[in-house]
């Protein structure tokens, strides 16, 4: 079942440089419409009046990390079926496996590449798009 163009990222991300690194890469260079959380409760709170495409998570945030707010992002109606990314800095293979596993359609490892980050999305988005 095609999902359509990739236009809106919900962006979760503690760290407030990789956040202002990210959006700027997301939308002055990709193009979409990026809401930005700075943890996964605040994604919890505004993913459902956001209406994401796509979630971009970080996986090491305080307080609620990433496989959680997945998990909770998945009891939600209005993202239950939201594809998530994972972002990372433990991406050894093993852990890799583990995120997927936990449902993510792929991981970003980081640091990232700001220029190729919507282009790598979009990639991403583009080969789960079945």
């Amino acid at each position: 079942m095609a999902r359509g163009a990739l236009k809106r990222i919900l962006l979760v991300e503690d760290d407030p440089d990789i956040q202002t690194v990210a959006e700027l890469a997301l939308s002055a260079i990709g193009g979409f419409t990026v809401e930005v959380c700075g943890s996964g409760r605040d994604a919890l709170d505004r993913a459902p009046g956001f209406h994401p495409d796509l979630v971009l998570l970080d996986v090491m945030m305080p307080g609620m990390d990433g496989p959680t707010a997945l998990k909770a992002l998945r009891q939600l109606p209005e993202t239950s079926k939201t594809p998530v990314v994972f972002m990372t800095a433990r991406a050894q293979p093993h852990e890799v496996a583990q995120y997927k596993q936990l449902g993510s359609l792929d991981v970003i490892t980081k640091p990232f590449e700001p220029a190729e980050l919507a282009a790598t999305l979009r990639r991403i988005w583009d080969r789960y798009e079945e």
